[in-house]
C-alpha cells in the first residue's frame, strides 16, 4: 500500500521540497505613505508599522501547480493580523511570537513565470506588525529551477535587488582597420527613464559613455575611463597610473571614481528627455609616452550642437577603440522592481584611415546576476530596425543570453563637421 502511494505521488509530480527565500534579496516596499520608514534590509523587513505598507516578493517558477506560502520571523508583542495576495486572491492570518514556517495559505499557479507575493499588515498590538527574515514555499510548482536570489554571498542581496545588467556587444570583422571613432544613438521611450538607470551608449575596453537618471530632478551625461591599475580605491592608484584630465567641456564636473574599478570620471548635469534621440561620439588614439587619449562628445538636439564632455589620457596604453559595446543597468536597488528599456541605434565606426563602417551585428549578454539565474527579467533584440535592451520589473519574456542579432544598415553615415569639435 505504501509503495502504491509513493508511486502515485511521483506520477503526479508532487514534491515535498521546501524553498527558503530570503526577503532581504527578493523584496521591495512597493507601497507606503510619506514618512513611512518601512524598508528592506539584508536581514529582512523592518519598521513595518503602517497599514498602508506593502512588501512585495518575487520568485520565478517554471511549472504551474500548487503553491503553499509560509512566513518566518517574529511578532514582538501580542498578535498581528496580516494578509497575503497572489494573483488577485487574498488570505489573512493571525500571527504571534516566533514564526517558524507558519503557513499563510495555498494558491494555484496557472502558468509558469514570475509570481508576485504582496503582504501587508491589517492589525497589530505592538509598534510593528512583525520582523520578517524569509518566506518559504512548497507545492507542485516549486522545484530546483525556481529562480530567486539564493543568498547574500558576494553581496548578492544588493546586486540581486539592483537587477540584471544587459549588454550589446558589437563584433567587428578581423579585417577592420584601427577604430578611431565610435558613434551611437540612444532613444529612451517615454516612461522608461526610471531613477537609477544608466543607458550606456559607447562602451570600449577601457571605459564607458552614456546617460543616467540620478534623481527626480537630476540627470547626467557620464564619461569614465578606467585606470590600468586594478583597484576599487582611487586613492590606491600609483601616481604614474592615474588617468590624466586633458580638457573638459563647460559645466562638466571631473573627479576620480571607485567601487567598480577606479579611474577618471566626468559628468555633465543635463536634463535629457525620454522620447528624444541623443547622439554619442567617442574618439581614441595613441599619443606620446605610451598614453592613449580618449575624448567623448554628446550631441544635444535641444542646443543643436556637439558638447565636449571630457578628454583623458590613460597611461601604459597604446591602442585604438576595441571591444565596442553598449549596456543598460540599474544602480538603485530600491528601483530594481521597475522595468526600463532603451533603443540603441545607428551605430557607426570611423577608422584611422577615415572610412565610416556600420557595425550591424550585436551579441546579447548579461552580468553575473543573469548568468546565475538569480534574476530572469532581462531581454534584448530588434524592434523596428533598432537594437534594444530591457531589464528589471519581473517580466517573463526573457531573451536567451548570447543571442546574436543583426540589423540592416541605413547606409547613411553621420554628418559631422569634425573641425567644429572643441
Amino acid at each position: 500500500m505504501l509503495l502504491s502511494v509513493i508511486l502515485l505521488l511521483v506520477s503526479l509530480n508532487i514534491t515535498a521540497q521546501k524553498l527558503t527565500v530570503p526577503v532581504g534579496g527578493n523584496s521591495w516596499v512597493t507601497r507606503k505613505e510619506k514618512n513611512d520608514k518601512a524598508e528592506v534590509t539584508d536581514s529582512g523587513w523592518i519598521n513595518w508599522n503602517n497599514e498602508s505598507t506593502v512588501f512585495t516578493t518575487y520568485i520565478h517558477v517554471n511549472e504551474k501547480g500548487s503553491l503553499q506560502v509560509y512566513i518566518n520571523g517574529e511578532v514582538i508583542k501580542g498578535k498581528s493580523i496580516i494578509q497575503c495576495t497572489i494573483n488577485g486572491m487574498t488570505k489573512r492570518i493571525s500571527l504571534s511570537g516566533k514564526l517558524n514556517d507558519v503557513p499563510i495559505g495555498e494558491w494555484m499557479i496557472s502558468k509558469p513565470g514570475y509570481i508576485k507575493i504582496e503582504i501587508k499588515g491589517i492589525q497589530k498590538a505592538g509598534d510593528v506588525f512583525a520582523m520578517i527574515d524569509h518566506l518559504s514555499f512548497t507545492g507542485t510548482c516549486i522545484n530546483n529551477e525556481t529562480a530567486f536570489v539564493k543568498n547574500n554571498d558576494d553581496n548578492y542581496f544588493y546586486w540581486g535587488r539592483r537587477g540584471p545588467s544587459v549588454h550589446l556587444n558589437y563584433p567587428l570583422p578581423d579585417t577592420t582597420d584601427n577604430v578611431e571613432w565610435f558613434y551611437n544613438e540612444i532613444t529612451v521611450p517615454k516612461g522608461n527613464d526610471v531613477i537609477g538607470s544608466y543607458f550606456m551608449a559607447n562602451g570600449f575596453a577601457e571605459g564607458y559613455f552614456g546617460i543616467q537618471v540620478n534623481s527626480a530632478t537630476e540627470r547626467r551625461v557620464l564619461f569614465s575611463v578606467w585606470s590600468p591599475y586594478t583597484t576599487d580605491d582611487p586613492n590606491a592608484i600609483p601616481a604614474d597610473k592615474k588617468i590624466i584630465l586633458i580638457k573638459k567641456g563647460k559645466g562638466v564636473v571631473t573627479a576620480e571614481f571607485g567601487n567598480e574599478g577606479s579611474g577618471g570620471q566626468s559628468f555633465l548635469r543635463y536634463h535629457w528627455k525620454a522620447g528624444v534621440s541623443y547622439k554619442f561620439l567617442t574618439h581614441a588614439v595613441p599619443v606620446e609616452n605610451n598614453y592613449t587619449n580618449y575624448t567623448s562628445y554628446f550631441f544635444a538636439p535641444e542646443l543643436n550642437q556637439w558638447l565636449l564632455i571630457a578628454s583623458f589620457n590613460r597611461p601604459y596604453t597604446n591602442t585604438y577603440l576595441t571591444r565596442l559595446h553598449s549596456f543598460l543597468e540599474n544602480f538603485e536597488p530600491e528601483k530594481g522592481n521597475i522595468t526600463r528599456k532603451a533603443f540603441y541605434h545607428n551605430q557607426w565606426i570611423k577608422t584611422s584611415k577615415g572610412e565610416w563602417k556600420p557595425p550591424s551585428k550585436a551579441i546579447f549578454t548579461g552580468d553575473a546576476t543573469a548568468k546565475k539565474a538569480y534574476r530572469l527579467d532581462y531581454s534584448g533584440g530588434i524592434e523596428n530596425g533598432k537594437f534594444y535592451l530591457r531589464n528589471c520589473g519581473f517580466f517573463n519574456d526573457s531573451t536567451k543570453l548570447n543571442s546574436v542579432f543583426e540589423v540592416e544598415p541605413t547606409g547613411l553615415s553621420p554628418m559631422i563637421d569634425f573641425s567644429l569639435l572643441k
